[in-house]
C-alpha cells in the first residue's frame, strides 16, 4: 500500500508530476494509500502542498514497490525487483535508453509505460499530447515573430513570449488573441501573406496545436487548395490552415488505393508524397506519429534543392513529434527549454542555436508540456488516477496471466519481473545486439 513520487532529473526545466498534491489527498483519503515522494525545489507543485495533502517526505524512494514518474529513470536510481511506471521511450529499439532497459531486466522489474496505455480501439488513455500541442504552437508563432524580425519585416508575433514565460495558459492565450486582433485590424505584411500552418496529424497533439491557431482569424483549406492560393490575391487579414492526413502525406507505391490500416500494417509500401505541399507553407507543425519504417516527410535533400527558389515559402518547422533524424530530418536532436529553437542551413547541414543565420527555423522541444506544467500535470493525473490503486496493489509475483490489472494497464506492462511480456517479446532483439 506504499507508493513513491520521484524527482524529474532529466533536464532542468521539467517541472511537471505525474500526481499532484490534490490527486494524493484523495488516494490516501479513499484507498488508505502511503505516499511518499522525493523533495524537489524546481517541481511546480511545492513541498509543502504535498505534506499538507498527507504525503510524506523522504531521502530515499527504499521502501515503496510501486514508484511514479514521467521521464526516463537512471540506472543509478532502479532497484530490484521494484515497479516503475514512466515514459520509458523503448518500445521502437531507442538506442539512448536500451542501457537503462538492460538494467532493467538484470534487477527483474516491472515496467509499465504510459504511452501503451490504451483502450480496445488503441487509444491512449494517459497523455500529455494536447499541452505538446498548445505549447508547440505557441511556441512557433513566438519564433515565426522572431524569425520575421530578423529578416526586418515588423509582426504582431513580435509581442509572443515562450510559452513558459507566460504564468498560465490562459495568458497566453490571451497574447495570441491580442496578435489575432491586430492582424485583423492592421493586416500582414505583403512579404508573408498569404500566411499559411501546415498540421500533419488529426490526433490530440494537433488538436492542441490548432486550438491556439484558432485563437487567430484563420480559414481552414484543404491540401489541394493549398497548391493554388498562392496564385489568387492574398487576404492581408487572416491566416490559413491546412491539415494533413496519412492519405495526403503517403501514398502506395504500386498506384493501388489508399487503407488506412494497410498503411499502419505495412509501411514500407508506401512512399511520401508530402514534399508537393512544403513550398507552399510558412509553418509547418509536425504533429503525426512516425514509424520509423516510413519514409520520411521532410528529407535533407529536398531542404537543400529548394530553399533559395523563390516560391519556398516555409519559414518555421515547429516539430512537435521531435524524433531526431527522424520524419522531420533536420531535426538533428530534441531542444531545450532553455534554448528552443536553432536555425538549419540546408546547404551546411548545420544548425546554429537561436533564430539568426540563414537557412529554416526549427523549433523542437521535447519536453513541450513542461512549458505548462501545471496544467498539464492536473489533465495527467486525472486519467492516471483511476487506475494507481489497482498498480499498487497488484501482487506481480504472480504469473503474467494471474496479474490482476485493468485491462489498458495490463496491456502497458513491457517487462514483467525482468521479461518481456507477450506482446513485447520483439524488443529481446533490442538488448541482444
Amino acid at each position: 500500500m506504499k507508493i513513491g513520487i520521484r524527482i524529474e532529473d532529466k533536464y532542468q526545466a521539467e517541472r511537471r508530476a505525474a500526481i499532484t498534491p490534490e490527486h494524493a489527498a484523495r488516494l490516501i483519503k479513499k484507498h488508505g494509500l502511503e505516499i511518499q515522494f522525493l523533495p524537489c525545489q524546481k517541481r511546480i507543485f511545492p513541498n509543502e502542498e504535498y505534506v499538507a495533502a498527507g504525503c510524506i517526505p523522504v531521502d530515499k524512494l527504499s521502501e515503496p514497490n510501486v514508484i511514479f514518474g514521467i521521464k526516463e529513470i537512471p540506472i543509478s536510481f532502479l532497484e530490484e525487483k521494484k515497479t516503475y511506471m514512466f515514459f520509458s521511450h523503448t518500445i521502437k529499439g531507442q538506442p539512448y535508453n536500451m542501457p537503462m532497459l538492460k538494467k532493467m531486466v538484470a534487477l527483474k522489474c516491472n515496467l509499465l509505460d504510459y504511452e501503451r496505455v490504451v483502450d480496445e480501439q488503441n487509444r491512449r488513455l494517459i497523455f500529455f499530447g494536447k499541452f505538446a500541442g498548445l505549447a508547440g504552437m505557441i511556441n512557433s508563432l513566438w519564433a515565426l515573430g522572431l524569425r520575421m524580425k530578423e529578416q526586418g519585416i515588423h509582426t504582431p508575433f513580435t509581442e509572443l513570449k515562450q510559452t513558459h514565460r507566460y504564468s498560465s495558459l490562459e495568458e497566453a492565450k490571451a497574447a495570441i488573441r491580442k496578435v489575432g486582433e491586430a492582424i485583423r485590424t492592421n493586416g500582414l505584411p505583403t512579404e508573408i501573406a498569404p500566411l499559411v500552418i501546415g498540421f500533419t496529424g488529426y490526433g490530440n497533439v494537433s488538436k492542441g496545436a490548432q486550438e491556439i491557431a484558432d485563437l487567430l482569424p484563420i480559414q481552414e483549406i484543404s491540401p489541394a487548395e493549398l497548391l493554388t492560393l498562392r496564385s489568387k490575391p492574398a487576404n492581408h487579414h487572416q491566416l490559413y490552415k491546412v491539415i494533413f492526413k496519412e492519405v495526403d502525406l503517403y501514398r502506395l507505391k504500386n498506384g493501388g488505393d489508399f487503407v488506412l490500416q494497410h498503411f499502419y500494417d505495412n509501411p514500407t509500401e508506401y512512399e511520401a508524397t508530402f514534399e508537393q505541399y512544403i513550398p507552399h507553407l510558412s509553418v509547418l507543425m509536425n504533429c503525426i506519429f512516425w514509424n520509423n519504417k516510413s519514409e520520411r516527410l521532410v528529407t535533407k535533400k529536398f531542404l537543400r534543392n529548394s530553399w533559395q527558389n523563390p516560391d519556398f515559402h516555409l519559414t518555421v518547422i515547429g516539430d512537435i513529434t521531435c524524433d531526431p533524424n527522424g520524419s522531420i530530418e533536420a531535426t538533428h536532436d530534441g531542444t531545450p527549454i532553455e534554448d528552443p529553437i536553432f536555425v538549419y542551413h540546408p546547404e551546411t547541414e548545420q544548425p546554429r542555436s537561436g533564430h539568426q543565420g540563414d537557412g529554416i527555423l526549427i523549433m523542437a522541444v521535447d519536453i513541450l508540456p513542461s512549458e505548462l506544467p501545471r496544467e498539464s500535470s492536473y489533465v495527467f493525473a486525472d486519467a492516471l488516477e483511476p487506475f494507481i490503486f489497482d498498480i499498487a496493489t497488484c501482487d506481480f509475483s504472480k504469473p503474467f496471466e494471474q496479474l490482476s490489472l485493468p485491462a489498458p494497464i495490463k496491456k502497458a506492462l513491457i517487462l514483467h519481473n525482468g521479461s518481456f511480456t507477450p506482446e513485447y517479446q520483439y524488443m529481446q532483439s533490442f538488448i541482444s545486439e
